[in-house]
């Protein structure tokens, strides 16, 4: 694979993009390139404000049609209902939906329906939007290049997946465990998923990919939450040393979001040591993010716990 960037991306007019997580950091950066090569782009998130100016700098770096965004709080199950019914009277089509948007190592913190609020909003959220958006995907025949990619992490190594205990009520809560235990359920769930599209015999590329280490708001949103000036200085000195930028860290999801050579069940990362930076390559997950019968596990306490099924077309 050559040094790839974003500079790479093919023309995508005609193409709609939805992405989670769009107002900073890599979600906004993706926004921007996709949107600089003629794709439609629809944002999301949580804060109007922030919304509206994500829509404007995206509106700057656009070659086709305006951006447009979507209220959307992956924490809150209505939120995500409501968000995906709007897409759905706004776009007839949608061609590829990034899962980007999480949150990174907090104090426990629930979200609106009960969940711990990493599994909640980086798992489960996205599997809920993922299953509701799965109309709006064009997988009858494969013209038109349906894809879902979920942005995971190298944190998913640090993490165990416990289907029956996802919210924490048996095992003793620790942030960064339970970060990489979201982490690890975005690529089992990448991994059912395309299990499951094969065996429907639906034309849909199911793909993951993750940042390195990159440097955005990310890192600052547990320090935040807990009150702790120490980590938040400790992140700021971090991501200064350690940390590409934004830009970089996006590269490998728009890579699994438009590359003509990504496959269902890819994997892709940036290619300097460690992963932590580079160039976009495919990489290779941890043996537990393979363990399908974890996978399938995993999807039916989501579907239990988010009272979300999927709806395959008839081949």
């Amino acid at each position: 694979m050559t040094k790839w960037t974003d500079s790479d991306l093919p023309d995508l007019t005609g193409r709609v993009f939805v992405i989670t997580g769009a107002t900073s950091g890599l979600g906004l950066e993706a926004a921007s390139a996709l949107a600089g090569h003629g794709a439609e782009v629809v944002l999301t998130g949580r804060d109007p404000q922030r919304l509206e100016r994500a829509v404007a700098v995206v509106r700057q770096a656009a070659s086709g049609v305006d951006p447009a965004s979507v209220a959307l709080d992956l924490a809150d199950l209505s939120s995500v209902r409501a968000a995906a019914g709007e897409i759905a009277e706004r776009f007839p089509e949608v061609d590829v939906l990034i899962n980007n948007a999480g949150v990174m190592a907090p104090p426990r913190r629930s979200t609106a329906d009960g969940f711990e609020l990493q599994i909640g909003t980086n798992h489960l959220g996205h599997f809920a939007l993922t299953g509701l958006l799965l109309p709006l995907l064009p997988l009858a025949d494969g013209s038109r290049d349906a894809r879902v990619v979920t942005v995971a992490s190298g944190a998913h190594r640090m993490g165990s997946c416990d289907p029956s205990d996802l919210n924490y009520e048996r095992r003793t809560y620790r942030p960064w465990q339970a970060y990489g235990q979201s982490k690890l359920a975005n690529l089992l769930f990448t991994a059912e998923l395309d299990r499951r599209a094969r065996a429907a015999g639906a034309a849909l590329t199911a793909a993951a990919a993750h940042p390195g280490y990159a440097s955005t708001n990310l890192q600052y949103a547990g320090p935040a939450m807990s009150q702790n000036p120490v980590g938040r200085t400790v992140m700021r000195a971090t991501n200064a040393v350690l940390g590409q930028s934004a830009r970089a860290g996006a590269w490998p999801t728009l890579y699994a979001a438009t590359q003509p050579d990504v496959v269902g069940g890819d994997y892709y990362g940036p290619d300097g040591l460690g992963e932590m930076r580079g160039h976009p390559k495919k990489v290779s997950p941890s043996a537990a993010a393979q363990d399908m019968a974890v996978a399938s596990a995993l999807w039916d306490r989501s579907e239990d716990l988010t009272g979300v099924t999927y709806s395959w077309p008839t081949p």
